[in-house]
């Protein structure tokens, strides 16, 4: 039965997925699934933590190497833009598939094999590169296969968390994600510049698969409690294709959280904007190696945010801490677009950015309290499908509205030259600022519109806590 073997999967949930079916059954038969697991656990959560900040150090070490081989290599910007395509699109096309997969199989070993297939196909590039083989199509194309396993190693993980720490640390664990984030940031390009002059492109991928077998170890030693859903019984159903869109079913029946998912979705499109025209806009009025601190100091803010959430953990009422901290974000960005100045953009930067971790984690914390735990994996694949897909929109919406309407109008002779422009400046750079300024006044009125929407400000109040406040695991006792 289920509650004696967290490997063993009920008769009707084996037929669909024969391949997975099989790797379990394998598993069970070597005793891998016969494991007595803890109750939920900081300290445990805080180990596979650990190994989580090593692996995605050394993956962004070799996933920056490479971008620069791949510029250096093809002085072509369009290429660039492809390699970071192969990357982002998996997330959106996998994501509905790798929530099934997450939700029927255990999440630990979903994460050691996701991990491990990842690492394989760093090695196949690390070969390819060697053999002098390696070219931009099979490196978009292993990269995608890569990023694909990431998908699910995310998912299970995101979704393990609720099973792995008590109910009360939600929010610090979620913030220690953001940490986990902001490191790599910080520390990944960094280490990667320094290692391509003394050890190059195959010493960096060394340096990844050493820190993805750390990670790996860490996984295997540390159990994770599997929960056994009594109140949600048809909750799984033996239609592949009902699965894959049972995130969007349940999301509907909650208006609330699906309001949310608009709202992390918002959220996300103006970073992804911010991405897209930081560059232009420092460059505007600001040298290279200006634009380099400014991108360190906001991924110092990063994790500063992060820092700060998992030491205060929140307010009790998460959606009070999102409301603010958007308007916030609004102001910030409209701060940004202003003036013309290194100094003021780098505050509002920081500042964006020292918001995100807040915001992030909160909303988190949300779905990880409503959302049945045995259910997450397909509902935050879905989550994360809607999330990720309006990033390549804001890249190519941004790019394009700035080259083609607000530089132009921005400029010296444009048409808001003397009516807008004797506030914030003309000429070039001032239409991206303009863009900043609407970005943060439509955060506001984006923000304000939410709060008036009942279901998304009462969410916590009108949906009942899916998870207890102290988890059973599978086989064990609730003391």
């Amino acid at each position: 039965m289920l509650e004696n073997n967290p490997l063993e999967l009920p008769k009707d949930r084996q037929s669909s997925l024969p391949i997975f079916t099989s790797i379990f059954k394998w598993m069970n038969i070597f005793g891998l699934g016969n494991e007595a697991v803890p109750a939920p656990s900081m300290s445990n959560f805080v180990l596979i933590w650990i190994g989580q900040v090593l692996s995605l150090v050394g993956s962004r070490m070799t996933g920056f190497a490479l971008s620069l081989w791949v510029y250096q290599h093809t002085n072509s910007t369009i290429q660039f833009t492809l390699l970071i395509l192969s990357t982002t699109l998996p997330t959106i096309l996998i994501s509905p598939i790798a929530g099934v997969i997450v939700d029927r199989f255990p999440r630990r070993w979903i994460m050691i094999i996701s991990d491990f297939c990842a690492g394989l196909c760093t090695l196949l590039i690390a070969w390819l590169f060697i053999s002098n083989h390696l070219e931009i199509w099979s490196l978009c194309l292993v990269s995608a296969i890569s990023a694909s396993f990431n998908v699910f190693q995310g998912l299970a993980y995101s979704s393990a968390t609720t099973l792995l720490v008590p109910k009360a640390q939600l929010g610090r664990a979620s913030s220690m994600t953001q940490i986990r984030l902001a490191i790599a940031e910080i520390l990944s390009p960094a280490l990667a510049a320094a290692l391509l002059v003394t050890v190059q492109l195959p010493g960096i991928v060394i340096i990844d698969l050493s820190t993805l077998v750390l990670a790996l170890i860490c996984l295997l030693v540390v159990k994770f409690p599997e929960v056994n859903s009594r109140e949600h019984p048809h909750a799984e159903t033996n239609s592949f294709w009902q699965e894959m869109t049972f995130g969007w079913n349940y999301l509907v029946a909650r208006p609330g959280l699906l309001a949310l998912v608009m709202f992390i979705a918002i959220t996300n499109f103006l970073i992804g904007s911010d991405e897209a025209l930081t560059t232009p806009l420092v460059l505007s009025f600001a040298s290279v190696q200006s634009l380099g601190t400014i991108y360190s100091i906001a991924a110092s803010g990063l994790l500063v945010g992060s820092v700060v959430m998992s030491i205060w953990g929140g307010i009790e009422r998460q959606m009070k801490t999102i409301f603010v901290s958007m308007a916030f974000l609004g102001l910030f960005y409209v701060l940004a677009g202003l003036t013309a100045s290194t100094i003021v953009f780098t505050i509002a930067n920081f500042s964006i950015f020292l918001i995100v971790p807040i915001v992030n984690g909160s909303i988190q914390v949300i779905y990880q309290k409503k959302v049945a735990p045995e259910v997450q994996g397909r509902v935050f694949a879905f989550r994360s499908a809607v999330v990720q897909g309006f990033l390549p929109l804001s890249y190519l919406a941004s790019g394009a509205l700035a080259d083609r309407f607000f530089e132009p109008i921005m400029a010296t002779d444009g048409a808001l030259a003397h009516s807008i422009g004797q506030i914030i400046g003309v000429g070039h750079g001032r239409g991206i600022g303009l863009m900043f300024i609407i970005m943060g006044l439509f955060s506001l009125v984006v923000t304000f519109i939410a709060y008036l929407y009942p279901r998304l400000r009462l969410v916590e109040n009108e949906l009942p806590d899916a998870i207890p406040d102290q988890l059973v695991p599978q086989g064990g006792s609730q003391k």
